[in-house]
């Protein structure tokens, strides 16, 4: 596979970086493919399509006064028109309370495909390890 569609997918990821630094719901909505299944760490286990996905990440931009979302050590493995990467993610920033907060890593995994000539987010998944014993996430781990 050519670097240039690695090249045009890393876009894609820092468009999303971009948007929520932003608050851009609008912005959000142009990476994620309309029938969009996100895995992600708010209930309940799955949220299909692009309005729920855009839901979460409204959700989050009412939680944080500034928001920063950084991801680190992002791979991906590329075919024709599939490819999916893996990374750690964190949103970061000012809580409206005027609490600052440095989040926790998470473990993210994107699925694109290419609709259109578009490198679009079909799938993603977040989670956090678990302690088994105790039923809880382990969150002040970092990459």
């Amino acid at each position: 596979m050519e670097n240039h569609e690695e090249d045009a997918i890393r876009r894609q990821i820092d468009a999303i970086v971009q948007a929520i630094d932003s608050k851009d719901l609008e912005g959000l909505k142009q990476v994620y493919a309309v029938d969009v299944v996100s895995y992600d760490i708010d209930p309940p286990l799955q949220h299909v399509g692009i309005e729920a996905k855009l839901k979460n990440w409204a959700n989050v931009f009412t939680v944080f006064d500034r928001v920063t979302y950084e991801v680190r050590d992002l791979a991906f493995v590329l075919s024709d028109d599939l490819a999916f990467g893996y990374a750690f993610a964190r949103l970061s920033g000012t809580l409206n309370n005027g609490t600052a907060t440095n989040g926790m890593w998470v473990r993210v995994t994107y699925c694109f495909r290419k609709t259109d000539g578009a490198w679009l987010i079909t799938h993603d998944h977040v989670s956090v390890p678990l302690d088994v014993r105790s039923g809880n996430g382990v969150i002040d781990l970092e990459p």
